[in-house]
Protein backbone atom coordinates (compact mmCIF):
# COMPACT_ATOMS: atom_id res chain seq x y z
CA UNK A 1 0.00 0.00 0.00
CA UNK A 2 1.21 3.10 -0.98
CA UNK A 3 1.71 6.41 1.24
CA UNK A 4 -1.02 8.31 -0.20
CA UNK A 5 -3.57 5.43 0.25
CA UNK A 6 -2.29 5.15 4.04
CA UNK A 7 -2.96 8.53 3.96
CA UNK A 8 -6.37 8.30 3.00
CA UNK A 9 -7.11 5.27 4.90
CA UNK A 10 -10.83 5.57 6.90
CA UNK A 11 -10.52 6.35 10.49
CA UNK A 12 -10.74 3.04 12.68
CA UNK A 13 -12.32 3.06 16.11
CA UNK A 14 -9.28 1.40 17.03
CA UNK A 15 -6.89 4.31 15.74
CA UNK A 16 -8.69 7.03 17.88
CA UNK A 17 -8.34 4.71 20.94
CA UNK A 18 -4.46 4.49 20.28
CA UNK A 19 -4.49 7.98 19.74
CA UNK A 20 -6.27 8.59 22.83
CA UNK A 21 -4.18 6.69 24.78
CA UNK A 22 -0.71 8.09 23.40
CA UNK A 23 -2.57 11.22 24.48
CA UNK A 24 -3.35 10.26 27.98
CA UNK A 25 0.20 8.77 28.67
CA UNK A 26 1.17 12.15 27.62
CA UNK A 27 -0.67 13.98 30.18
CA UNK A 28 -0.60 11.43 32.74
CA UNK A 29 3.70 11.61 32.34
CA UNK A 30 3.45 15.70 32.41
CA UNK A 31 1.62 14.96 36.11
CA UNK A 32 3.84 13.21 37.67
CA UNK A 33 7.09 15.39 36.70
CA UNK A 34 4.81 18.80 37.44
CA UNK A 35 4.13 17.12 41.25
CA UNK A 36 7.54 15.73 41.27
CA UNK A 37 9.00 18.92 40.80
CA UNK A 38 8.61 22.40 43.02
CA UNK A 39 10.13 24.00 45.82
CA UNK A 40 11.13 20.47 47.50
CA UNK A 41 11.29 17.78 45.35
CA UNK A 42 9.40 14.90 45.66
CA UNK A 43 11.32 11.95 44.28
CA UNK A 44 9.13 10.34 41.30
CA UNK A 45 9.84 6.81 42.71
CA UNK A 46 7.36 7.78 45.24
CA UNK A 47 4.60 7.53 42.41
CA UNK A 48 6.51 4.31 41.01
CA UNK A 49 7.09 2.60 44.64
CA UNK A 50 3.63 4.09 46.39
CA UNK A 51 3.17 6.50 48.81
CA UNK A 52 4.61 4.94 52.02
CA UNK A 53 7.91 4.93 50.36
CA UNK A 54 7.70 9.00 51.19
CA UNK A 55 7.76 10.70 54.43
CA UNK A 56 4.61 12.49 56.30
CA UNK A 57 5.35 16.42 54.76
CA UNK A 58 6.18 14.87 51.33
CA UNK A 59 2.95 12.73 50.89
CA UNK A 60 1.16 16.19 52.54
CA UNK A 61 2.71 18.26 49.75
CA UNK A 62 2.40 15.61 46.55
CA UNK A 63 -1.47 15.06 47.94
CA UNK A 64 -3.17 17.59 49.46
CA UNK A 65 -1.06 21.06 47.84
CA UNK A 66 0.80 19.84 44.55
CA UNK A 67 -1.34 17.25 42.88
CA UNK A 68 -4.80 19.43 43.41
CA UNK A 69 -3.51 21.78 41.51
CA UNK A 70 -1.97 19.96 38.93
CA UNK A 71 -5.39 18.32 38.15
CA UNK A 72 -6.86 21.56 37.94
CA UNK A 73 -3.97 22.61 35.55
CA UNK A 74 -4.94 19.64 33.25
CA UNK A 75 -8.34 20.14 33.57
CA UNK A 76 -8.48 23.58 32.30
CA UNK A 77 -5.88 23.59 29.42
CA UNK A 78 -8.08 20.69 28.39
CA UNK A 79 -11.16 22.68 28.39
CA UNK A 80 -9.16 25.70 26.70
CA UNK A 81 -8.54 23.26 23.66
CA UNK A 82 -11.78 21.84 23.43
CA UNK A 83 -13.33 25.17 23.22
CA UNK A 84 -10.12 26.02 20.86
CA UNK A 85 -11.33 23.53 18.48
CA UNK A 86 -14.64 23.75 18.03
CA UNK A 87 -14.62 27.60 17.68
CA UNK A 88 -11.54 27.19 15.02
CA UNK A 89 -14.44 24.27 13.62
CA UNK A 90 -17.66 26.85 13.88
CA UNK A 91 -15.76 29.85 12.69
CA UNK A 92 -13.89 28.16 10.05
CA UNK A 93 -11.20 29.97 11.36
CA UNK A 94 -7.74 28.80 12.07
CA UNK A 95 -6.99 32.15 14.16
CA UNK A 96 -10.25 31.65 16.46
CA UNK A 97 -9.22 31.40 20.43
CA UNK A 98 -11.94 30.68 23.30
CA UNK A 99 -11.70 34.04 23.90
CA UNK A 100 -13.27 35.41 20.35
CA UNK A 101 -16.92 35.29 21.07
CA UNK A 102 -17.07 37.40 24.32
CA UNK A 103 -17.49 35.18 26.84
CA UNK A 104 -14.30 35.75 28.43
CA UNK A 105 -14.94 38.97 29.21
CA UNK A 106 -18.38 38.74 31.05
CA UNK A 107 -16.40 36.70 33.45
CA UNK A 108 -13.57 38.75 33.87
CA UNK A 109 -15.84 41.87 34.92
CA UNK A 110 -17.93 39.76 37.21
CA UNK A 111 -14.34 38.77 38.39
CA UNK A 112 -13.00 41.56 39.05
CA UNK A 113 -16.13 43.00 40.47
CA UNK A 114 -16.07 40.68 43.32
CA UNK A 115 -12.40 41.80 44.01
CA UNK A 116 -13.57 45.47 44.23
CA UNK A 117 -15.77 44.85 46.54
CA UNK A 118 -13.95 42.72 48.63
CA UNK A 119 -14.45 39.00 48.02
CA UNK A 120 -10.94 38.03 47.40
CA UNK A 121 -10.86 35.60 50.39
CA UNK A 122 -14.13 34.27 50.41
CA UNK A 123 -14.93 30.99 49.92
CA UNK A 124 -17.58 28.82 49.46
CA UNK A 125 -18.64 25.31 48.76
CA UNK A 126 -15.39 23.43 49.77
CA UNK A 127 -13.21 26.07 48.95
CA UNK A 128 -14.49 27.63 45.93
CA UNK A 129 -14.17 30.95 46.08
CA UNK A 130 -16.74 33.88 45.62
CA UNK A 131 -14.66 35.49 42.86
CA UNK A 132 -15.29 32.46 40.72
CA UNK A 133 -18.52 32.60 41.35
CA UNK A 134 -18.94 36.39 40.51
CA UNK A 135 -17.23 35.48 37.04
CA UNK A 136 -19.11 32.63 35.98
CA UNK A 137 -22.19 35.06 37.01
CA UNK A 138 -20.94 36.98 34.23
CA UNK A 139 -19.97 35.00 31.78
CA UNK A 140 -23.76 33.25 32.00
CA UNK A 141 -24.64 36.97 31.76
CA UNK A 142 -22.25 37.56 28.52
CA UNK A 143 -23.91 34.59 26.91
CA UNK A 144 -27.31 35.51 27.02
CA UNK A 145 -26.37 38.80 25.92
CA UNK A 146 -24.46 37.81 23.06
CA UNK A 147 -27.03 35.03 21.94
CA UNK A 148 -29.43 37.16 22.10
CA UNK A 149 -28.33 40.25 19.95
CA UNK A 150 -26.45 37.91 17.91
CA UNK A 151 -29.53 36.02 16.88
CA UNK A 152 -30.99 37.38 13.63
CA UNK A 153 -34.50 36.44 12.39
CA UNK A 154 -34.08 32.97 14.28
CA UNK A 155 -30.86 31.57 13.53
CA UNK A 156 -26.75 32.44 14.56
CA UNK A 157 -24.90 33.77 12.00
CA UNK A 158 -20.90 33.50 12.34
CA UNK A 159 -20.48 37.00 11.23
CA UNK A 160 -23.05 38.77 13.82
CA UNK A 161 -21.33 36.19 16.42
CA UNK A 162 -17.90 37.39 15.35
CA UNK A 163 -18.50 41.21 15.50
CA UNK A 164 -21.20 41.12 18.50
CA UNK A 165 -17.85 38.82 20.43
CA UNK A 166 -15.62 41.16 19.05
CA UNK A 167 -17.46 44.55 20.26
CA UNK A 168 -18.25 42.88 23.96
CA UNK A 169 -15.18 42.45 24.54
CA UNK A 170 -13.81 45.66 23.91
CA UNK A 171 -16.87 47.16 26.15
CA UNK A 172 -15.28 44.69 28.97
CA UNK A 173 -11.98 45.84 28.47
CA UNK A 174 -13.00 49.51 28.94
CA UNK A 175 -15.29 48.62 31.71
CA UNK A 176 -12.18 46.85 33.37
CA UNK A 177 -9.96 49.91 32.95
CA UNK A 178 -12.59 52.40 34.43
CA UNK A 179 -12.57 49.64 37.44
CA UNK A 180 -8.90 49.42 37.74
CA UNK A 181 -8.60 53.31 37.51
CA UNK A 182 -10.83 53.67 40.99
CA UNK A 183 -9.42 50.93 42.98
CA UNK A 184 -7.16 51.07 45.37
CA UNK A 185 -3.92 49.72 44.83
CA UNK A 186 -4.10 46.53 47.17
CA UNK A 187 -7.24 45.76 44.78
CA UNK A 188 -5.69 46.92 41.71
CA UNK A 189 -2.38 44.25 42.40
CA UNK A 190 -5.51 41.70 43.07
CA UNK A 191 -6.95 42.68 39.13
CA UNK A 192 -3.83 42.39 37.90
CA UNK A 193 -2.67 39.07 38.67
CA UNK A 194 -6.42 37.85 38.32
CA UNK A 195 -6.43 39.23 34.83
CA UNK A 196 -3.25 37.66 33.78
CA UNK A 197 -4.23 34.39 34.84
CA UNK A 198 -2.83 31.60 37.15
CA UNK A 199 -3.85 27.95 38.76
CA UNK A 200 -5.50 28.48 42.10
CA UNK A 201 -5.35 25.40 44.95
CA UNK A 202 -8.84 23.94 45.49
CA UNK A 203 -9.75 20.80 47.54
CA UNK A 204 -10.69 17.77 45.84
CA UNK A 205 -14.00 18.39 46.44
CA UNK A 206 -14.16 21.75 44.44
CA UNK A 207 -11.68 19.41 41.94
CA UNK A 208 -15.06 17.26 41.21
CA UNK A 209 -17.22 19.47 40.76
CA UNK A 210 -15.38 21.30 38.17
CA UNK A 211 -13.74 18.27 36.69
CA UNK A 212 -17.85 16.98 36.46
CA UNK A 213 -19.16 19.96 35.31
CA UNK A 214 -15.87 20.23 32.32
CA UNK A 215 -16.54 16.50 31.12
CA UNK A 216 -20.17 17.02 30.82
CA UNK A 217 -19.96 20.16 28.31
CA UNK A 218 -16.72 18.02 26.91
CA UNK A 219 -18.71 15.12 26.35
CA UNK A 220 -21.28 16.74 24.61
CA UNK A 221 -19.48 18.62 22.16
CA UNK A 222 -17.60 15.40 21.40
CA UNK A 223 -21.02 13.74 20.19
CA UNK A 224 -20.74 16.58 17.17
CA UNK A 225 -16.97 15.45 15.86
CA UNK A 226 -18.92 14.29 12.60
CA UNK A 227 -20.67 17.43 12.21
CA UNK A 228 -17.71 19.51 12.65
CA UNK A 229 -16.04 17.48 9.79
CA UNK A 230 -19.05 18.06 7.47
CA UNK A 231 -19.01 21.72 8.28
CA UNK A 232 -15.69 21.91 7.00
CA UNK A 233 -17.32 21.56 3.54
CA UNK A 234 -18.99 25.07 4.40
CA UNK A 235 -22.37 25.81 5.80
CA UNK A 236 -24.29 24.60 2.90
CA UNK A 237 -22.08 21.34 2.31
CA UNK A 238 -23.02 20.50 5.77
CA UNK A 239 -26.73 20.72 4.93
CA UNK A 240 -26.25 18.48 2.21
CA UNK A 241 -25.17 15.79 4.19
CA UNK A 242 -27.82 16.08 6.03
CA UNK A 243 -26.41 18.35 9.25
CA UNK A 244 -28.78 21.05 11.18
CA UNK A 245 -25.93 23.47 10.72
CA UNK A 246 -28.61 25.99 13.07
CA UNK A 247 -28.49 23.28 15.95
CA UNK A 248 -25.00 22.59 15.24
CA UNK A 249 -24.07 26.38 15.60
CA UNK A 250 -26.04 26.85 18.00
CA UNK A 251 -24.73 24.25 20.68
CA UNK A 252 -21.30 24.88 19.97
CA UNK A 253 -21.11 28.62 20.93
CA UNK A 254 -23.34 27.75 24.18
CA UNK A 255 -20.97 24.32 24.89
CA UNK A 256 -18.05 26.57 24.41
CA UNK A 257 -18.71 29.34 25.70
CA UNK A 258 -19.45 27.84 28.84
CA UNK A 259 -16.67 25.95 28.88
CA UNK A 260 -14.59 28.97 28.49
CA UNK A 261 -16.13 30.83 31.28
CA UNK A 262 -15.53 28.03 33.09
CA UNK A 263 -11.71 28.23 32.86
CA UNK A 264 -12.13 32.17 33.08
CA UNK A 265 -13.87 32.15 36.17
CA UNK A 266 -11.63 29.64 38.09
CA UNK A 267 -7.94 30.87 36.67
CA UNK A 268 -8.72 34.14 34.84
CA UNK A 269 -7.08 34.67 31.29
CA UNK A 270 -4.73 31.96 30.56
CA UNK A 271 -4.03 33.02 26.58
CA UNK A 272 -3.07 31.23 23.70
CA UNK A 273 -3.95 27.56 25.15
CA UNK A 274 -7.10 27.04 22.76
CA UNK A 275 -4.84 28.78 20.05
CA UNK A 276 -1.87 27.03 20.01
CA UNK A 277 -2.44 23.75 20.96
CA UNK A 278 -5.31 22.64 18.25
CA UNK A 279 -2.94 23.44 15.81
CA UNK A 280 -0.58 21.45 16.75
CA UNK A 281 -2.52 18.45 17.61
CA UNK A 282 -3.66 18.97 13.97
CA UNK A 283 -0.28 19.17 12.46
CA UNK A 284 -0.11 15.29 14.11
CA UNK A 285 -3.58 13.85 13.98
CA UNK A 286 -4.69 15.68 10.62
CA UNK A 287 -8.02 17.71 10.88
CA UNK A 288 -10.59 14.71 11.34
CA UNK A 289 -12.36 16.16 14.19
CA UNK A 290 -13.15 12.53 15.59
CA UNK A 291 -9.90 12.10 16.68
CA UNK A 292 -8.73 15.39 17.22
CA UNK A 293 -11.54 16.56 20.00
CA UNK A 294 -10.76 13.76 22.55
CA UNK A 295 -7.01 14.55 22.16
CA UNK A 296 -7.33 17.97 22.90
CA UNK A 297 -8.30 17.46 25.90
CA UNK A 298 -5.57 15.31 26.67
CA UNK A 299 -2.97 17.34 24.94
CA UNK A 300 -4.27 20.69 26.33
CA UNK A 301 -3.93 18.94 30.05
CA UNK A 302 -0.31 18.30 29.37
CA UNK A 303 0.17 21.86 27.85
CA UNK A 304 -0.86 23.74 30.75
CA UNK A 305 0.55 21.16 33.29
CA UNK A 306 3.73 21.65 32.04
CA UNK A 307 3.38 25.65 31.64
CA UNK A 308 2.53 25.75 35.52
CA UNK A 309 5.51 23.79 36.30
CA UNK A 310 7.23 26.56 34.58
CA UNK A 311 5.22 29.10 36.03
CA UNK A 312 6.11 27.52 39.74
CA UNK A 313 9.84 27.00 39.03
CA UNK A 314 11.04 29.69 36.68
CA UNK A 315 11.87 32.22 39.76
CA UNK A 316 11.14 29.98 42.92
CA UNK A 317 10.47 30.95 45.11
CA UNK A 318 8.20 33.14 43.87
CA UNK A 319 5.99 32.17 40.89
CA UNK A 320 5.57 34.08 37.27
CA UNK A 321 1.42 33.72 36.76
CA UNK A 322 0.80 30.53 34.20
CA UNK A 323 -0.52 33.24 31.47
CA UNK A 324 2.77 34.61 31.16
CA UNK A 325 4.23 31.71 30.50
CA UNK A 326 1.57 30.30 27.91
CA UNK A 327 1.97 33.76 26.30
CA UNK A 328 5.40 33.52 25.59
CA UNK A 329 4.53 30.28 23.21
CA UNK A 330 1.73 31.51 22.00
CA UNK A 331 2.60 34.83 20.95
CA UNK A 332 5.07 33.77 18.32
CA UNK A 333 3.21 30.63 17.61
CA UNK A 334 0.41 33.55 16.62
CA UNK A 335 2.88 35.20 14.04
CA UNK A 336 3.90 32.01 12.72
CA UNK A 337 -0.02 31.40 11.48
CA UNK A 338 -0.34 35.24 10.66
CA UNK A 339 2.16 34.68 8.20
CA UNK A 340 2.05 30.64 6.94
CA UNK A 341 -2.19 30.16 7.26
CA UNK A 342 -3.08 27.90 4.59
CA UNK A 343 -4.81 24.67 4.24
CA UNK A 344 -1.85 22.44 5.36
CA UNK A 345 -3.46 23.25 9.25
CA UNK A 346 -6.77 21.33 8.44
CA UNK A 347 -8.97 24.51 7.29
CA UNK A 348 -10.08 25.43 4.05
Amino acid sequence: MTREKKERSPLTRGGVLAACGVAFGLLALCVVLATSFGAGRIPIVGWLGGAQTLTESERTILFQVRLPRVLLAAILGGSLTVAGTVFQAFLRNPLADPYVLGVSGGASIGGVVALVLGFGAGGLFGGLGIVPLFAFAGALGALLLIEWVATVGGRLTVYTVLLTGAIFNAFSASLIYFIQSVASLEQLHAIVFYLMGRVPAFGYGTLAVIGGATAITTLGLLTLSRDYNALSLGEEGAMHLGVDVERLKRLTFVLGSLLTGLTVSVAGMIGFVGLVVPHMLRLVLGPDHRRLLPCAFFGGGAFLVLADLVARTAIAPNELPVGVVTALVGGPFFLYLLRTRSDRHGFP
